[in-house]
């Protein structure tokens, strides 16, 4: 916005046009040891600046709160429009940009000298005054200003309309001005609100019933008139405002935010946390590959048959793995940088199991690990290797087993169609549509995604019912004679349920076995082993197909892949080719192939939650791998094999030590 020449006058050199000046962005007015202000002050948790006085050394100040100089600023005219020779850069708006930057970090003086020397003006007065009236609760001063910054749509102005007259409402009722508060919804919202506002309009409706400003507040979800509400009530009419009028809040640093993010998800190997001391403006992000785990560095070596699963703890200290020997083995992964002197004992084996394993999940306080075992769970106290309880609720092969993000219980699935959330109440899902191969649930507890095969009726009972799920053949078509023709047609699905109503909110018909679901740490995707040869990331959101990964193979057995690294931003997946394939999540790039595992099937991959530099896999060879960075020269890769006459539970030691040259490591 341009501003008009300015013109001398007999109080000051500066242009009058700065009599107005648009809030600051930092929190309370403050005085330097010498007296000066920063012309700041706070309201509503909002930052504006001090006008029309004086600060307390009693120099006078004009109304941007700028001291008066003795000499004029000179405007600087500049040829063209635009930025450096970039055509796409305009001058006025990075300028106005630097403008409001500079009294969001409260350089008030130096904001009004570059107005000044630059001609341009942050925004227009009717901008600031709106700004204003919002700040302080003046409402019936905000709305007909709406106009004058450009919000003309019909529908936009009653949206806006709508928002402001919320805000008053909720206001008054939290200051148990209930008269008041009832006139608003009446004349106020009730006329402004649109058909997909009504619900909303009812909710509004029956706070009138809380008992107090706290249950108000809570049922809301409004943190109150002394809160940051009108401030993000500015936020929420910027969206109706044009942008060039009212310039959104703090809008460089979105603008650096972005570009940090863009940076993030353009560095493949991206895999440490932002901080200041690694983040800078000067320099571009980037991550070295050496810090990507992509060596094996420890070989754990105590199944007698084929690994089928691992898990860490939550505290990443302990890896359960699961077997085919009927096993399940609790390791303790020492907490050492160098894996040349970390501790990896086999703490626990769990021998009390009658047919192979599956599946494998820890309690939230990692106090509990449940295994399954054929159609039976059991629970094992990780603390001392006891077997606390069997359960023998499912009537066929048990494919899922998550513990629930809340800590109220776990969550069971099984081909037998039935999915089982553990708890208190104890509540079975009976007669799902899918035999379940897999389930998982969000982190923020509001769904639960299972995949599975489609429910045909086999031949005789209990064909599957005590088969691993890799090993599961579907049921046959008879030709009328009694004499199988051929396999039926599976219908494979994916469906997410509403987790508090169990209701479907979206089935999916996939071609091809599904045989595993994680979901990422914000909730928002879904990662599905999708046979043959493909990987699936859904968005739970936008209930869309996001990306493919392919290049691992998968035809025939059950293989399970994961999300990894700081930000989930791998994925992470075994192959029937026996190598762990890497993925960057967001471009769907394929990073890194990695091989060491020996003949057969990698099954299962799991990164540790604490450690982002390190993950484990496990295979048919019989062996678990663990895998981190490069970081050390020369660094051992170690193994180590007890017996079965040796006890469960195993004392302290890292076992035996070999050699890289005692394996074959693919080059590594």
């Amino acid at each position: 916005m341009r501003n008009p020449e300015p013109e001398p006058d007999s109080h000051s050199n500066l242009s009058s046009s700065y009599d107005f000046v648009p809030e600051a962005g930092p929190s309370c007015v403050t005085l330097d040891k010498a007296g000066h202000s920063n012309g700041i002050n706070k309201e509503n948790g909002y930052s504006t600046p001090v006008s029309n006085g004086t600060v307390s050394n009693g120099s006078s100040t004009m109304g941007n709160g700028l001291a008066k100089h003795s000499s004029s600023i000179t405007r600087v005219s500049l040829p063209g429009t635009t930025l450096y020779d970039d055509p796409y850069l305009d001058r006025e708006e990075f300028v106005r940009l630097v403008i409001q930057s500079l009294r969001d970090v409260g350089y008030i003086e130096s904001a009004a000298t570059l107005e000044a020397e630059s001609g341009y003006s942050l925004e227009a007065p009717e901008v600031s005054e709106f700004r204003q009236h919002i700040l302080r609760g003046a409402w019936a001063d905000a709305e007909p200003l709406l106009i004058e910054l450009g919000v003309t749509d019909a529908d936009a102005l009653l949206d806006a309309r709508f928002l402001i007259g919320k805000q008053k409402y909720l206001e008054l009722l939290e200051a148990r001005k209930t008269t008041a508060a009832l006139q608003v919804l009446r004349n106020d919202l009730a006329p402004y609100s649109t058909a997909l506002e009504q619900d909303e309009l009812h909710a509004l409706s029956s706070l009138m019933m809380c008992s107090d400003p706290q249950d108000l507040r809570r049922r809301a979800s409004w943190d109150g008139a002394s809160g940051n509400s009108r401030r993000q009530l500015l936020d929420d009419l910027q969206h109706y405002i044009p942008s060039s009028t009212m310039i959104p809040q703090r809008r460089f640093s979105t603008l650096l935010t972005q570009s940090r993010e863009y940076q993030r998800q353009r560095c493949f190997y991206h895999n440490s946390p932002v901080n200041p001391s690694s983040s800078s403006l000067f320099s571009d992000h980037t991550c070295d590959k050496e810090s990507f785990p992509r060596i094996t560095t420890t070989i754990l070596e105590v199944h007698s048959d084929e690994v089928w699963n691992v898990a860490w703890s939550h505290d990443g200290t302990h890896l359960a793995s699961a077997s085919k020997d009927k096993t399940a083995i609790i390791w303790r992964i020492g907490l050492e940088a160098e894996p040349s002197s970390r501790d990896c004992i086999a703490e626990f084996i769990l021998r009390d199991h009658p047919y192979p394993l599956g599946c494998l999940a820890w309690s939230l306080d990692d106090s509990i690990l449940s295994t399954s075992a054929d159609h039976l769970i059991l629970l094992w106290n990780t603390k001392t290797g006891a077997l606390m309880k069997t359960l023998e609720n499912h009537a066929e092969t048990v494919s899922a087993l998550v513990w629930l993000p809340d800590g109220s219980g776990f969550m069971s699935g099984s081909l037998d169609r039935k999915i089982i959330l553990w708890g208190e109440p104890r509540e079975s899902w009976n007669d799902i549509a899918i035999r379940v191969t897999d389930a998982a649930v969000t982190p923020d507890m509001r769904r639960l995604v299972a995949v599975g095969m489609g429910y045909n009726p086999p031949p005789t009972l209990g064909t599957l019912a005590r088969a691993n799920v890799r090993d599961a053949s579907p049921p046959t078509v008879s030709n009328g004679n009694g004499n199988a023709v051929g396999p039926r047609p599976q219908e494979n699905r994916m469906i997410i349920y509403d987790l508090k109503t169990g209701q479907v909110e979206l089935s999916v018909h996939m071609e091809g076995e599904l045989t595993s679901v994680k979901i990422s740490e914000d909730s928002r995707y879904a990662l599905i082993n999708h046979a043959p040869d493909e990987i699936h990331l859904w968005d739970l959101e936008e209930f869309r197909l996001a990306r493919k990964f392919t290049g691992q193979r998968q035809g025939h057995h059950v293989i399970r892949s994961c999300f990894g690294g700081i930000d989930g931003n791998f994925v992470i997946s075994g192959s029937e080719d026996r190598n762990v394939y890497v993925w960057h999540r967001d471009t769907g790039t394929l990073l890194e192939v990695l091989e060491g595992h020996g003949l057969g099937s990698v099954n299962s991959v799991a990164w540790n939650p604490r450690n982002k530099r390190m993950f484990a896999s496990c295979s048919d060879d019989n062996t678990i791998r663990v895998w981190e960075a490069p970081v050390y020269a020369g660094e051992l890769l170690r193994g180590f094999s007890i017996s079965a006459s040796e006890p469960e539970m195993i004392g302290k030691g890292k076992g035996k030590v070999k050699q890289p040259w005692a394996y074959n490591y693919g080059g590594l």
